[in-house]
């Protein structure tokens, strides 16, 4: 086969993996040929490619990024673009292309698919947000700089009796925030499904610092939102694309804190520095597994389908299903994040429902 293979929407560690284990599948097992299109579908549009062997992806496990870069451009923001596909798949005679991408890039393939297209699809996103599969390649190194960090801070604000505002990624779901909070032992951590109450998080820090715990660290997805009529933040500015421009949520917390306690507070955005970087191992090995899963559906003609980590196993499933809806963080995480809270007067035993702490106190 003649298969295509591209990078779609934000870069993160673990796409070169991806790319090297298609393109080792693909020449050595079952003696095929993959073509890489630079700038995602950019590349397909304007014939931006290079043939991909083993020779060319020689060293490039452990590089950040993609090798191919990556744009959010795409076919149906253009009013020819489903033709220049098409030319493309005939010009190179492509059996079926690989996209490799977040929820966006995902709706992209779908849409194709539903245009008669041959595709299959490799979710990526360090936010870990795409549904049906357990874990997606980039978040995991994205939990280890985040939780550096955090451990960085820890010794700064005790030094300065402060607290410290740690944003990081998340645009809908709080994966990133819940899983670093937890690992950098973080005071309190705020994700967007569960807006949180100004009052309430002030309160839990006077309560901490009364307790002599003279330095707070304080975690915060980027789409975190505060409860209605907690305190209002500006709506965010949105991209050509149709995204909203997140960020910022930090350097409003901290100065709400501030200003309702009475405690120095500082932040730090952590931003694209979650994206960069050599990947984690765990990453790095879940890459090459969906670049193999990925070059074999194509063989086997599954073509709309998504691969998958399920349960340990690489699977296939229905791009379309997998783009319903969005994979939110698990209650029993979000559980035990409130279980690490700083407890205040009247919740003593914070991360159980309301009966069972009734139950707990009786």
């Amino acid at each position: 086969m003649r298969i295509g293979i591209l990078t779609g929407g934000g870069d993160c560690p673990g796409l070169n993996a991806v790319i090297r284990g298609a393109t080792r599948a693909a020449e050595v097992t079952y003696d095929s040929t993959v073509i890489g299109f630079r700038n995602a579908w950019r590349g397909v549009m304007d014939n931006d490619y290079e043939i991909l062997d083993v020779d060319r992806c020689r060293g490039i496990l452990p590089l950040g990024g993609t090798i191919l870069g990556t744009s959010r451009d795409q076919p149906f923001a253009h009013e020819d673009g489903l033709k220049r596909v098409r030319k493309a798949y005939d010009r190179h005679g492509l059996d079926a292309i690989i996209g490799i991408g977040g929820e966006g890039s995902m709706g992209v393939l779908n849409r194709l698919h539903e245009n008669g297209f041959p595709v299959v699809g490799v979710p990526k996103t360090i936010d870990n947000d795409i549904s049906l599969t357990e874990m997606t390649f980039g978040f995991q190194t994205a939990v280890q700089i985040c939780t550096d960090a955090i451990d960085r801070l820890h010794t700064t604000a005790e030094s300065h009796h402060r607290v410290l505002v740690v944003e990081v990624m998340g645009r809908h779901v709080g994966h990133i925030a819940t899983w670093s909070g937890l690992a950098g032992g973080a005071a309190i951590t705020l994700v967007p499904e569960d807006p949180f109450d100004i009052d309430e998080v002030c309160e839990r820090i006077v309560h901490r610092h009364k307790k002599g715990r003279f330095a707070t660290i304080v975690v915060v997805a980027e789409g975190a939102l505060p409860r209605p009529g907690s305190f209002v933040i500006p709506a965010p500015e949105v991209d050509k694309y149709g995204h909203q421009i997140l960020g910022g949520i930090g350097s409003l917390l901290a100065r709400e804190i501030q200003g309702r306690t009475g405690i120095e507070s500082r932040m730090t955005a952590l931003g694209h520095i979650q994206r960069g970087g050599s990947p984690v191992a765990f990453d790095r090995v879940l890459g090459t597994r969906f670049g193999v899963a990925a070059v074999e559906a194509a063989l086997d003609g599954a073509w709309g389908q998504m691969v998958a980590l399920q349960r340990g196993r690489i699977e296939r499933v229905a791009i379309g299903d997998a783009i319903s809806s969005l994979k939110t963080v698990e209650p029993d995480l979000l559980r035990l994040n409130d279980m690490f809270q700083p407890r205040i007067p009247g919740d003593e035993h914070p991360g159980l429902p309301a009966d069972s702490r009734a139950r707990v106190e009786h």
